[in-house]
């Protein structure tokens, strides 16, 4: 059974930081693309980042300079430090793969989705 669970999020104050956390279990994340996603209710989930299996790295305009994403292949795990947040950052966000050495436009395993939420 392949599974990607993300955690990390929560609440902070606009100006804050938070790191959030993609593992995965079943698979080995190394092979994968993994993408970062963003969704608010009532509005179309929207591509964050992207990071390949040699760590070439994609950003949305509205996080490039403030989100950084990384991987740790020791611990299977992807990250998305998120700086400087803003209230308008806050959604659900979801990690992603797919086994593919680019990052594609669509994706074939999905987390559950964790809160952020920024706010005063």
């Amino acid at each position: 059974q392949l599974q990607l669970v993300e955690s990390g999020g929560g609440w902070v104050q606009p100006g804050g930081s938070l790191r959030l956390s993609c593992t995965a279990s079943g698979f080995i994340l190394d092979q994968y693309a993994i993408g970062w996603f963003r969704q608010v209710p009532g509005k179309e989930r929207e591509a964050v980042s992207c990071i390949t299996l040699n760590g070439r790295t994609k950003y949305s305009d509205s996080v490039r300079g403030r989100f950084v994403t990384s991987r740790d292949n020791a611990k299977n795990t992807i990250y998305l430090q998120m700086n400087n947040l803003e209230p308008e950052d806050t959604a659900t966000y979801y990690c992603a793969g797919r086994h593919i050495s680019y990052c594609p436009d669509e994706f074939s395993h999905w987390g559950q989705g964790i809160q952020v939420t920024v706010s005063s």
